[in-house]
């Protein structure tokens, strides 16, 4: 199971929802192991008096929060990042210095989902990566 969050300018974000899902999306599957009919994206979009970031960053500045069942290993999450980092620039032009990733893991059983807690879940993937 993975949430993620999607912060970054309005202006940014306008008419990137989508490709900015798909490319968050394909790196979930491909790195993560995610199942493709799994895609919960929640896009914030800010004004700029509410998103403040260095000079060192553009307009363009977007972060991602993931929120994840643990298990994953770090190599796994290093590929992640990799592969996020260059989508996002082949795909929308977005530089990897206008790019931050976090990840926050939890247990399985500090998630409710569908009725039961997380732990309590089949799951059709696997997370211990």
């Amino acid at each position: 199971m993975a949430q993620f969050k999607i912060y970054a300018q309005a202006e940014s974000l306008a008419g990137k929802r989508q490709q900015i899902s798909d490319v968050l999306h394909e790196a979930s599957v491909g790195v993560l192991g995610l199942p493709a009919d799994k895609r919960f994206h929640r896009f914030i979009a800010l004004d700029a008096e509410s998103f403040i970031y260095p000079e060192s960053r553009s307009e363009q500045y977007t972060i991602i929060e993931g929120i994840l069942f643990e298990g994953r290993g770090v190599e796994t999450k290093k590929r992640f990042y990799h592969a996020l980092f260059e989508a996002f620039e082949r795909v929308l032009g977005i530089a990897a210095n206008d790019l931050e990733i976090v990840l926050i893991e939890t247990p399985r059983h500090d998630w409710g989902i569908r009725g039961l807690p997380g732990d309590e879940l089949h799951l059709d993937y696997r997370v211990q990566t």
